[in-house]
């Protein structure tokens, strides 16, 4: 059984448990996924599949991914994905990964984008809290004030400045799945997890 699987996020609503306690999840269609190549320990050096989540038209994609696609004899798929896979397992080029490689009560590490907010201060980007507000000591409030040392005539490496925000790759571990509605492709984690509404995600078992 793979440990993982391609989707995509559709959006954070809100379920009732058997004891009528609310439970905020997020909704994300997982899969279903397509096989399209196995990596094996003899000829590759590890073991592993690669997965395809989303069709796409073959005129989109460029010449070597369409002979990739035809020497394993699968649809093209806009994404792809590499997951690793334990030895023994068994698995074929052509199957299909849907959500129900997940129950409910299961631990996942949720792997996606996360929201990009441009050019941000150290107020905004490190929630420093900034300098008085008040009795007129100060007219810089928002301002990183000093880099360090004025002597070394350099910036040290770690320091906090203002940059570039978000947009970058995060990944949430220890999600449960509260819900999984195999026939739709869809599964409800409790919880945020990372990225915009309609972002690409990556599903795996936690394991700790």
């Amino acid at each position: 059984m793979p440990s993982a699987i391609l989707g995509k996020k559709l959006g954070m609503t809100q379920i009732f448990n058997e004891d009528g306690k609310v439970t905020p999840v997020t909704v994300i269609a997982a899969g279903p996924c397509v096989v399209t190549q196995l990596k094996t320990v003899a000829k590759d050096g590890y073991s592993a599949a690669q997965i395809g989540f989303e069709d796409v038209k073959e005129h989109r994609l460029t010449s070597p991914l369409k002979g990739h696609f035809t020497a394993h004899g699968v649809r093209p798929k806009r994404t792809l994905r590499e997951i690793p896979v334990d030895e023994g397992e068994t698995l074929a080029e052509g199957a299909e990964i849907r959500a129900d490689i997940f129950a409910v009560g299961d631990k996942v590490a949720v792997t996606g984008i996360s929201k990009g907010k441009g050019f941000a201060g150290v107020v905004k980007r490190y929630r420093w809290h900034g300098h008085n507000a008040t009795h007129g000591a100060s007219t810089s409030h928002r301002k990183p004030a000093s880099g360090g040392a004025t002597d070394a005539a350099r910036t040290f490496k770690g320091s906090g400045k203002p940059g570039h925000m978000g947009a970058v790759q995060v990944t949430q571990q220890g999600l449960r799945v509260a819900r999984v509605d195999a026939d739709k492709n869809l599964l409800l984690v409790r919880g945020a997890v990372p990225g915009a509404n309609g972002g690409l995600v990556l599903i795996k078992k936690f394991i700790r």
